[in-house]
């Protein structure tokens, strides 16, 4: 993709109406714009970042057996007073009549509608477990929405829905989705702390969220240290083993982890003073298993081994794909623009051809943009060096590919990572294998 004709606005002046680092910072680097209160249009560089997670929360959903479907925005609002929410949610629910006066919903969550799909679909004990997912847009209409994507009243969620036959095999799904959710965050390249939470309107009495260390968080989090040297990836755990997955909850849960309304400063203060990590952090996912609240209520069964209706137990797991994006740049940037990990970059390398005038920086920067022309952005603008720099720090692509004329006429390049400031000049023919095999260190 080239610079000069892509639709990539950034801006050099602070937006006075943005409060936080990850809204300005959206703002400035082209990510997102306004539209309303609380609403955003995503545009091409912030929708490829939403794709990109979107895309890893979906593999690491497929990896546990869950099943992708796709629910609509909009709700019967018959559902919901069927389960008893529709009066008991309160006025973030967006309530709508169509031409016909039948009484809709803009869905803050899917509950409702999935118990209802499944009960069409699913008839017998033997069809059990389901787990299934979709990611879509919610909307609940927040008093105050601020600090961009973070508080907004529209935003992209996966939510996931499952199904057991009883308390024990849903609470196999529950640590199941524990070990998905801590590998999905990993592999976005962010540290993320799991943490006993309170169910909210979503009921139940087992619930998870994960919090994203930033200083800028809304919540006061403690943790031991322990937390901090896990690796999930490399864990060898077979999500079909049960009994691994009950030893690697009781293992999470072993270790303290709360936010300041969950503290207990009496468990705080056995721990040793080495261990203990304080901070702020941002909520970018729950889990919560709350039985048979909504298949109950909704008179939801299957029937079991001895021909009886069984109400199945649930539970729900949701991740905000779109406040992770606002949420990963509070926890990683630094004066001069975001600093995107690998994985969910909406570009893989910036391509900033300071000769743009002089024959061997063209023809090497076109050498260089055809090695990944999708994902390598090639800043071909008549602008100035300081300027081209700027830009590429402002938007955090994890490489810059740096081509002047001094450098070009040796058939060589400068390549910058933008997480460390690392530079090294290289032979043109080494840049794609030395940025393909390159690890942090």
């Amino acid at each position: 993709m080239r610079l000069s004709s892509s639709f990539l606005p950034t801006i050099k002046e602070i937006p006075s109406e943005a409060q936080i680092a990850s809204h300005r910072l959206m703002l400035r680097a082209g990510l997102i714009r306004q539209t309303a209160s609380g609403i955003y249009a995503w545009l091409p560089a912030g929708l490829r970042v939403l794709r990109n997670i979107s895309e890893i929360v979906r593999q690491e959903q497929n990896a546990i057996g869950a099943q992708e479907i796709l629910m609509p925005t909009l709700q019967s609002s018959d559902l919901w007073k069927k389960s008893g929410r529709y009066d008991a949610y309160g006025p973030e629910m967006l309530r709508i009549q169509d031409r016909h006066k039948h009484d809709l919903l803009y869905g803050p969550t899917n509950e409702e509608m999935i118990t209802d799909l499944f009960g069409q679909i699913v008839k017998s004990y033997k069809e059990l477990p389901q787990i299934l997912y979709h990611i879509q847009w919610k909307f609940r209409d927040e008093i105050r929405p601020r600090f961009g994507v973070m508080r907004g009243r529209e935003f992209l969620m996966k939510d996931a829905y499952s199904f057991d036959i009883d308390y024990d095999k849903a609470v196999i799904t529950y640590y199941k989705m524990m070990l998905s959710y801590l590998r999905t965050f990993q592999r976005l390249g962010v540290k993320v702390i799991p943490m006993l939470a309170d169910t909210g309107p979503i009921g139940g009495d087992l619930s998870h969220e994960f919090i994203i260390l930033a200083p800028t968080g809304e919540s006061g989090v403690f943790f031991d240290a322990d937390f901090e040297e896990q690796d999930w990836l490399n864990m060898q755990i077979d999500s079909e083993d049960e009994k691994a997955l009950a030893n690697l909850f009781k293992q999470i849960t072993q270790f303290y982890a709360a936010t300041d309304e969950k503290h207990d400063k009496s468990r705080w203060d056995q721990i040793p003073q080495a261990r203990r990590r304080e901070g702020r952090g941002i909520e970018v996912g729950q889990i919560f298993y709350f039985g048979t609240k909504y298949t109950q209520s909704m008179d939801i069964a299957v029937i079991g081994s001895d021909g009886n209706k069984i109400y199945p137990h649930m539970g729900s797991y949701g991740i905000g794909v779109s406040r992770l994006v606002g949420a990963i740049i509070e926890s990683s940037h630094d004066e001069n623009g975001i600093i995107w990990p690998d994985s969910i970059a909406p570009f893989k390398a910036c391509i900033i051809n300071l000769g743009v005038k002089d024959e061997a920086c063209v023809s090497i920067c076109e050498k260089l943009h055809q090695i990944d022309p999708e994902n390598f952005l090639y800043d071909d603008r008549d602008e100035r060096a300081g300027s081209k720099f700027a830009d590429a720090d402002l938007m955090g692509h994890p490489w810059q590919i740096i081509v002047g004329p001094r450098s070009a006429s040796k058939n060589k390049v400068e390549v910058k990572r933008r997480k460390t400031g690392e530079r090294i000049e290289l032979d043109v023919e080494e840049v794609a294998n030395y940025i393909s095999n390159y690890n942090d260190r």
